[in-house]
């Protein structure tokens, strides 16, 4: 599961909450999403906005592991640059990491390398107070990964509080969220005392994850099908090659070839055409073509 999705899903329905509780009341006045796709080799950020009242940008990237390939101090300087040359405003990063590990990696907020030091903010969910969360329903998804001595306790807490969410629609969406992301850090078992999977199974959420297995499914088999179409292409196109130059080469050894003995050449094997080749050399007339067709025109 790609749980960057569903939080990228949350921020794109309600970035507000994610605003206050990162920055603070400020920057709430208004608050417009820019191009997540930054140019040059793409690379897509996980959420991008333009705070109109701090006159700045907000980039988020969630992270499930503690590695990634390029590192994250890296990837966080290269969409520094990507988005000051795109838009020469003031950018404030974070990083949000999602699964406790004790990796140095979850700890590093900088990246340096010769003369360069790039700097960003690390936040690691499981050292966060959950009530920070049930401040705003919106956050509600994140709560079930933050600190607890109680894990089930907190699982129950979150989805009674989700339960008194009055907009159905929004009530399953995050419903949703909450239960593929507790999926982290919770068994099966204990995600499904509280969630009911007939539930998620109408939310938007679950819909475009959906939605989206089935796209790359069809987009894995169309790329696996040009992919055996070429082969097979390339192939026919050898066998084609192969086929005219040998009548080619009979005609000026032997004279026209006409329509009967075609068919018969077009119903040879490649192994039998390859033999009729070497065979070409030793034949003077139609009548040795003829006989090497009687003889070796029907093996298989």
């Amino acid at each position: 599961m790609s749980y960057d999705n569903i939080l990228k899903f949350l921020l794109e329905t309600d970035p507000h909450p994610f605003v206050h509780w990162l920055l603070g009341e400020s920057a709430l006045e208004s608050v417009s999403f820019l191009n997540t796709e930054l140019n040059l080799e793409p690379i897509r950020a996980d959420g991008v906005f333009f705070l109109e009242a701090a006159g700045k940008i907000l980039h988020l990237e969630f992270q499930t592991v503690a590695t990634s390939n390029p590192p994250m101090p890296l990837r966080m300087l290269d969409y520094w640059v990507r988005l000051y040359r795109r838009y020469r405003l003031e950018i404030e990063q974070i990083v949000i990491f999602l699964k406790p590990t004790t990796m140095p990696e979850v700890f590093q907020d900088y990246f340096q390398q010769q003369q360069t030091t790039h700097r960003y903010r690390v936040i690691r969910l499981w050292e966060l107070e959950p009530q920070l969360f049930f401040e705003l329903p919106s956050l509600l998804p994140l709560a079930v990964l933050a600190k607890t001595q109680a894990p089930e306790q907190l699982l129950q807490q979150v989805s009674q509080q989700l339960d008194r969410i009055e907009d159905r629609t929004e009530q399953l969406n995050l419903k949703a969220a909450t239960q593929i992301l507790a999926g982290i850090k919770f068994t099966d078992a204990m995600i499904e005392q509280f969630f009911q999977e007939e539930l998620m199974q109408e939310s938007v959420i679950y819909q475009k994850i959906f939605n989206r297995g089935i796209a790359q499914g069809v987009e894995q088999g169309l790329q696996q099908g040009l992919q055996q179409g070429l082969q097979q292409g390339l192939q026919q196109g050898i066998e084609e090659g192969e086929f005219t130059l040998l009548t080619k080469l009979l005609s000026r050894r032997l004279g026209l070839l006409d329509a009967a003995v075609l068919k018969r050449l077009r119903q040879l094997s490649r192994l039998q055409l390859e033999a009729l080749g070497e065979a070409l050399l030793d034949m003077q007339s139609r009548a040795d073509l003829d006989q090497w067709l009687a003889t070796y025109g029907n093996e298989t």
